[in-house]
């Protein structure tokens, strides 16, 4: 594997980051000496460089650029003339630009799986097209409408017979070591990705995997065996040393890199979580609305958007995203957050299966976003700096923040106004049945909760366009405008 941990490709940041990186170039773009992206004039370019001709020129020639891009797999490009590019160039292109870019450690089960999938078929298909992947990082993956598609065009290098995949230990601790974990220990091990930027370690989950997993040939080959052979090679001392280089002496054949990278597809297809079990995920199976309230909330908020017309939406507390289709459907690129994973792996199943422009469901906890990571914290933005976005939603939310969490309403305003233009909010007082539960097991000692209270808060930072009581409940629904 090489040091190569994947490029934001889309992202647009720019930052001034000294030395001899561009103030446009992406923070998260300058470990492949191939090329990097950066932005220029609000567009989005990736430059080629002179290092990275060879690859390139086969990736077109080879007829494999087309066919993935073809089959959705790969993002699209063009080739264009951009004055003063960096010392090395040799070609600038402008790819084609994702709306929203998440990352690993906010993806659902089945989107880290099917990230996986796509990239072991990326890499099968190159293998025959006498290319492979060079690193296969799952930062280099993105959805679309539901469906991942690979944005690092650079990561394809020539095949050399014999060689083995320098990706396959990448793979194992991006892709199959957290989903092994998700679904044989904990759904939450997935944020072991947000703490270990380079991927789950191999012998950490080695040694958190059940007894049993050492049983199932897949597992115990590329996570078991795999994480020994790591420790085994370890150059720490002069017998270390001889047997890394022993290790790079190793060839093998095409017919054996096929098998290798069949197993783990099998092994990555034959692991499964079901979404049960979580506090939120039936949330819409218990809740207090009967079905004229509900109608008339998804009323108000059909109505409250098409007054704001956003062509972004951030859905902050989605669920299921029932009422993040009514924004997506309108045309806008939606994301659907939500602490629950058993409600963001249901969402992302619905919006697979239906298809067409769907909402991005994604894991977030509202109360500890995710932040900068990576070199200089800002390899991997966090959620703030992704903003702000044109409208967000916050149905059902602020009880939960406000009372669950202890966070007054006076920051809670402040940080939405530092994430959206414009806000549609839902007030849950305390007569509602949601807030009593909240407050059944605890002491209640948010005496400045109520409707004034939050009104004021909210007035400081946004001026309020419309405010409507929902029909049949206690609920308010307020359409809001950051100062």
């Amino acid at each position: 594997m090489n040091g190569h941990r994947g490029e934001n490709a889309i992202a647009a940041t720019a930052v001034d980051t000294g030395g001899d990186l561009p103030a446009n170039r992406s923070p998260a773009s300058f470990r492949d000496p191939a090329g990097f992206v950066f932005v220029r004039d609000g567009e989005l370019f990736r430059q080629v460089n002179l290092a990275g001709a060879a690859a390139y020129g086969q990736l077109i020639d080879s007829g494999l650029h087309a066919e993935l891009v073809s089959r959705g797999w790969l993002v699209s490009h063009s080739e264009v003339d951009v004055a003063a590019c960096a010392p090395g160039a040799h070609k600038i292109l402008r790819p084609e630009r994702i709306g929203f870019i998440s990352y690993p450690y906010e993806w659902s089960f089945s989107q880290l799986q099917d990230a996986a999938l796509l990239t072991l078929d990326a890499q099968l298909e190159a293998i025959e097209r006498g290319m492979s992947l060079k690193d296969a990082s799952a930062y280099n993956v993105q959805f679309r409408d539901a469906k991942p598609v690979l944005i690092d065009t650079l990561s394809f290098e020539p095949y050399a017979e014999g060689r083995p995949w320098v990706a396959y230990r990448q793979f194992c601790q991006h892709f199959l070591a957290p989903l092994a974990l998700m679904a044989r220990v904990d759904i939450r091990l997935s944020q072991l990705l947000r703490t270990n930027i380079d991927g789950v370690p191999l012998d950490l989950a080695s040694r958190l995997l059940p007894i049993s997993t050492r049983a199932r040939l897949g597992l115990a080959m590329h996570i078991h065996l795999h994480a020994r052979s790591q420790r085994a090679y370890a150059p720490t001392d002069d017998a270390g040393e001889r047997a890394a280089r022993a290790r790079e002496q190793v060839r093998v054949s095409k017919r054996g890199l096929l098998g290798l990278l069949g197993s783990l597809r099998t092994t990555v297809a034959r692991l499964a979580w079901k979404p049960a079990g979580t506090e939120w995920g039936d949330y819409y199976q218990a809740t207090n609305y009967d079905e004229a309230a509900f109608d008339d909330k998804h009323r108000l908020v059909g109505e409250f958007l098409s007054m704001a017309a956003p062509r972004s939406v951030w859905d902050l507390g989605a669920n299921t995203g029932v009422f993040s289709r009514i924004a997506s459907r309108a045309g806008a690129d939606t994301v659907a957050f939500d602490i629950d994973p058993a409600a963001v792996e249901r969402n992302y199943r619905q919006a697979r299966h239906e298809g067409g422009k769907q909402p991005l469901p994604l894991l977030l906890d509202l109360t500890n976003p995710s932040p900068g990571l990576g070199w200089a914290g800002t390899e991997r933005d966090s959620l703030a700096a992704r903003g702000p976005v044109d409208c967000a939603m916050a149905l059902a939310l602020i009880h939960h923040i406000a009372i669950s969490n202890n966070v007054p309403l006076a920051r809670v305003a402040d940080y939405l106004a530092c994430l959206c233009r414009h806000l549609v909010i839902e007030f849950v007082p305390k007569e509602d049945s949601q807030v009593k539960r909240l407050l059944s097991s605890r002491e209640d000692i948010f005496g400045d909760y109520d409707q004034r209270s939050f009104e004021a808060a909210f007035s400081a930072r946004f001026d309020v366009l419309r405010a409507e009581p929902v029909q049949g409940t206690h609920r308010t629904l307020y359409l809001m405008a950051t100062k």
